[in-house]
């Protein structure tokens, strides 16, 4: 069964390589947290990666990432644009912000039509997740209600020492199943107190809280979920949407309170690493350079 890898990259700037985080460079070969994203993917053995980017973008995307890869996977690009809305619907003259991950799945119709893995692109996940999700896709497909596999991160595992992070944390039922998720943001370790913009209670919020990390796996029907729930939620916002931002974690706990779908989640002990702040950069690069020392990874993965 052929399994693809798609990375939500439509936040990149148009130019690279200055102050675009997701670009920064983690190796001596130049590889950014994106690289070993895919280079894990194809290990787990997807077969083709889709890029989701802004089309003004894309010669110099190509350039910095897709030309390199090309000849170890597939590529394919779709594009997330601000007046692709549905019908009805006009973007607001003064927007400029995307409208969220629900629509940049969306622009994958037509270009994916097979089992998929959705990751951010300036997120490194681990090896494990790519593994586990691989695994689950192929063992889940001819299930009657729409399944979706997620990677359950500990919180003590993602944040980051040098300011707030925003995560869904998740409620776990016994036998595994996601019960409910929960945008939370502005999240802080203060002497291993965890606090929060929503002051959430340290029952639900706390170092071992599980987390997304915006790893899901999901079946060709989940494209056409996103287009239903996205233009439920415009129509239910019609006065906000000069500023509105639909994201997977809110549709998925809409999914789970419509019982529409049915959420596995798969523990890891990966530790997360990403480039938030310009100081996490450093601690970064010396992250990848001991699992180079350790084998973990060849010198250059793309060699």
């Amino acid at each position: 069964m052929k399994t693809t890898l798609v990375i939500m990259a439509a936040g990149l700037g148009s130019r690279y390589g200055k102050g675009i985080k997701q670009l920064a460079k983690v190796d001596e070969n130049n590889n950014t947290l994106m690289d070993y994203s895919i280079y894990d993917a194809v290990e787990a053995g997807f077969d083709k990666v889709v890029f989701i980017i802004r089309k003004e973008i894309e010669e110099e995307f190509m350039e910095i990432i897709g030309n390199r890869i090309k000849d170890h996977v597939e590529v394919e690009l779709c594009y997330q644009d601000l007046d692709d809305l549905p019908e009805g619907f006009e973007r607001p003259s003064n927007r400029t912000k995307p409208w969220g991950t629900v629509q940049a799945i969306i622009a994958t119709k037509g270009v994916v039509n097979e089992p998929f893995l959705v990751i951010n692109a300036d997120d490194y996940y681990g090896k494990e997740a790519f593994s586990l999700m691989h695994d689950y896709l192929l063992e889940h497909a001819n299930e009657d209600k729409l399944q979706i596999g997620m990677v359950g991160y500990r919180l003590k595992n993602t944040i980051s020492d040098n300011g707030t992070v925003n995560r869904g944390i998740c409620i776990v039922s016994e036998d595994g199943k996601l019960a409910k998720i929960m945008e939370t943001h502005k999240i802080i370790n203060e002497d291993g107190i965890i606090k929060s913009e929503e002051n959430l209670s340290e029952d639900v919020l706390n170092l071992d809280s599980v987390v997304s990390m915006n790893v899901w796996a999901v079946y060709p029907k989940f494209i056409e979920c996103c287009e239903k729930y996205f233009k439920e939620y415009l129509e239910n916002n019609r006065d906000k949407l000069d500023t509105l931002e639909y994201v997977l974690p809110d549709m998925i706990e809409q999914m789970l309170r419509d019982d529409v779908a049915e959420v596995s989640v798969l523990p890891t002990k990966e530790k997360w690493i990403g480039i938030t702040y310009h100081e996490d950069l450093a601690p970064a690069v010396e992250a990848f350079e001991k699992m180079l020392d350790d084998g973990v990874y060849p010198r250059d993965i793309w060699g």
